[in-house]
């Protein structure tokens, strides 16, 4: 059975960081697609961000090129989000899913990601 876990989030200051780890079971997601979607109240779940398998190639969405960085460390088969200069609008639930069709390039696109985390929470306020 797949399964993702996230951790990391919280309640940090504008301008702050976070880095948030997607752990994986019962996959080697260095086989996969990866990405973190963001969730903030009211509005619809979007792409982050994404590490694509069949070349290692990155995707941000525009609002966080230059703060994010998506990450993997195949030895501990976790996927990491560093999150830096963190402003209020960063505020959601952040989620990290697998495309489980290996060597793709990733996309930003929920419809394409069978396996979701249950989401960590991020705050940024004063």
């Amino acid at each position: 059975q797949v399964q993702l876990v996230e951790s990391g989030g919280g309640l940090v200051q504008p301008g702050g960081s976070l880095r948030l780890s997607c752990a994986a079971s019962g996959i080697t997601l260095d086989y996969y697609p990866i990405a973190w979607f963001r969730q903030a109240p009211g509005k619809e779940r979007e792409g982050v961000s994404c590490i694509s398998s069949s070349d290692g190639s990155r995707y941000y969405v525009d609002s966080v090129k230059g703060r994010f960085t998506i990450s993997r460390d195949n030895a501990k088969n976790t996927v990491y989000l560093q999150m830096n200069s963190l402003k209020p609008e960063d505020t959601g639930v952040y989620y990290c899913a697998v495309q489980t069709v290996v060597f793709r390039r990733c996309v930003p696109f929920v419809s394409e990601y069978d396996v979701w985390g249950q989401g960590t929470e991020v705050t940024v306020s004063t």
